[in-house]
């Protein structure tokens, strides 16, 4: 995989977060990040058809341009549809009173985090809606600078997150200054800061 479609590939995961489930997202990010190109793309594509989660034309696209076989059959099955649903989520600063308390794992994600060149970290705690993909759960939002490796900070925070912890709460990269998609648009708005560089 070149940089251009590493970049790709990075762009097609923040995307599908919240659409396809944690743990398959995660999956894909780590894989990709391996180099494990043809393992991280097989999951993909048989996980959007297994989860019925659609794609947009533009996604679509995205995904055939990192194909060894553009017209992939897999690629072909999977549902295409013209917009990208709204978030099946409602994020939150607080959680509820039962929720798993997060200080042990604030401070690996924050220890983590400033690591990898993160500028601020913020937390969410995360309510599914009836059509959700995945339960509730507190979900972490790492700010890094434009030159940061997305994928490189997810894999090592979300990997001392679950040696330290033994939790696999989300982990999302985002990138100053670039425009978010849905999912983690609401997540941001809704987090409250925990640290900052």
């Amino acid at each position: 995989m070149d940089t251009k479609q590493y970049a790709t590939a990075t762009e097609v995961c923040r995307r599908l977060a919240g659409r396809l489930s944690d743990d398959v997202v995660s999956v894909v990010q780590s894989q990709i990040f391996a180099g494990e190109d043809e393992l991280a793309l097989s999951s993909l594509l048989l996980n959007l058809q297994y989860e019925g989660v659609a794609v947009t034309a533009d996604e679509a696209e995205m995904i055939r341009t990192l194909l060894e076989d553009p017209q992939d059959p897999e690629l072909a099955a999977v549902q295409v549809t013209a917009a990208v649903p709204p978030p099946a989520y409602r994020f939150t600063p607080t959680a509820p009173a039962d929720a798993p308390d997060a200080g042990g794992a604030d401070q690996v994600v924050i220890a983590e985090s400033a690591l990898v060149g993160g500028r601020r970290v913020r937390r969410a705690w995360r309510e599914p809606l009836p059509e959700a993909a995945n339960p509730a759960t507190w979900v972490y939002l790492v700010q890094v600078a434009p030159d940061v490796d997305e994928l490189r900070a997810y894999s090592a925070i979300s990997s001392q997150l679950w040696v330290h912890r033994q939790e696999k709460w989300p982990v999302e990269v985002v990138v100053e200054g670039r425009l978010l998609p849905p999912y983690q648009a609401a997540a941001v708005t809704a987090a409250h800061q925990i640290w900052s560089a």
